[in-house]
């Protein structure tokens, strides 16, 4: 039989309360952490159209602004979320959640070492504040293709 730890309780509880805590109770959302005029999301590496054996070194660029981790609330800063064949983009208002297509990125790190099936990927970089909210306006990167061959 399964047991919930006391510990798991408590992050459910936290993760339960963020979610609902995102409207208000008139459904309105929540403002949003503003993003600086200019503010860019990239990727280093790979570039659009790259082939690639698996895993795949996947670099994040970021202008304009900085890099923290998640629950850092400092002015013009986020982390990266990575967005793995999606085709439509998670909501602006919400947090992100955390699925094997939408990769979190909350230490701050800026690249990955990504084991992707052999085929053709898409792949989006999304800024998100220290509660994975994407910024307003949101910091985007373009959706980029990538083919993953075999060895």
């Amino acid at each position: 039989m399964r047991t919930i730890t006391p510990f798991t309780t408590l992050v459910l509880m936290i993760l339960v309360g963020t979610a609902s805590a995102q409207e208000g109770a008139d459904g309105a959302a929540l403002p949003r952490t503003a993003s600086p005029a200019g503010a860019e999301v990239y990727f280093v590496s790979p570039e659009n159209g790259a082939q690639s054996t698996s895993p795949v070194t996947i670099r994040f660029g970021l202008r304009g602004m900085g890099v923290a981790p998640a629950g850092v609330t400092a002015p013009n800063t986020g982390h990266h979320h990575l967005l793995v064949d999606v085709a439509e983009l998670p909501p602006d208002n919400l947090p992100m959640p955390a699925t094997e297509q939408i990769r979190h990125f909350g230490l701050g790190q800026t690249e990955v070492s990504l084991a992707l099936a052999p085929g053709q990927h898409t792949l989006q970089l999304v800024l998100g504040d220290a509660l994975h909210i994407p910024h307003d306006p949101p910091v985007r990167s373009e959706k980029i293709t990538i083919t993953v061959v075999a060895e």
